[in-house]
């Protein structure tokens, strides 16, 4: 009986590990480079446990859309791409929706540590090249609902 217990346990660890990050609300933030205005459909990660799951496990993700980490205040912060299978490009962004960097192509599986480089309010994950693709940088603005009135 023991057993029984022990390996449906172990048999939920493994589905909730496995299973695709979905957070509970969706939104669009739109990026305005000097290319022009490109849109992405964003998961929001807003409570601790969608922030520490993020994009981990994905095998894909399409084109146009994201993950958006809202930190709820300015701060210096830190990502890795612990169990994270495709690479990713990290848009830092701070509270007033300007782009302060970016981390493109990160690397897959990688404990290495990718610093926001300053204070920052959110982080917006897009599959990797999306950055030099649209011409995304540094300075550019981000409008969006938790950048609203900036």
């Amino acid at each position: 009986m023991r057993i029984l217990r022990w390996l449906s346990l172990v048999l939920l660890a493994v589905m909730w590990a496995t299973a695709p990050a979905r957070s509970a609300e969706r939104d669009t933030v739109e990026i305005a480079t000097k290319s022009g205005v490109h849109a992405f459909s964003v998961e929001l990660a807003a409570t601790e446990a969608e922030r520490e799951k993020g994009l981990m496990y994905r095998k894909s993700l399409p084109e146009g859309q994201g993950m958006l980490f809202d930190f709820h205040r300015d701060q210096e912060v830190g990502f890795w791409m612990k169990n994270t299978y495709i690479p990713l490009d990290m848009i830092f962004i701070r509270g007033d929706g300007r782009i302060l960097r970016i981390a493109e192509n990160t690397e897959p599986l990688s404990e290495k540590i990718v610093p926001s480089n300053g204070p920052v309010r959110a982080v917006l994950e897009v599959i990797g090249g999306t950055a030099r693709k649209l011409g995304i940088a540094p300075g550019d603005r981000v409008a969006g609902s938790i950048f609203k009135g900036r």
